[in-house]
């Protein structure tokens, strides 16, 4: 048990990390900026803008 917990501490440590800059980023309003950025590169992949 104590093997498979020193196993899974860093990817439940990088998973936690992730989601608190993610809460940090909506609570700053960055989800806005960062869905027109990936909407302007998506058009531009494809040849609309």
């Amino acid at each position: 048990m104590r093997a498979l917990f020193r196993s899974l501490l860093p990817a439940l440590l990088l998973i936690a990390l992730g989601a608190v800059l993610m809460a940090a980023g909506v609570t700053r309003g960055e989800q806005d900026i960062v869905f027109i950025k990936a909407s302007n590169l998506c058009m531009e992949c494809i040849g609309l803008g």
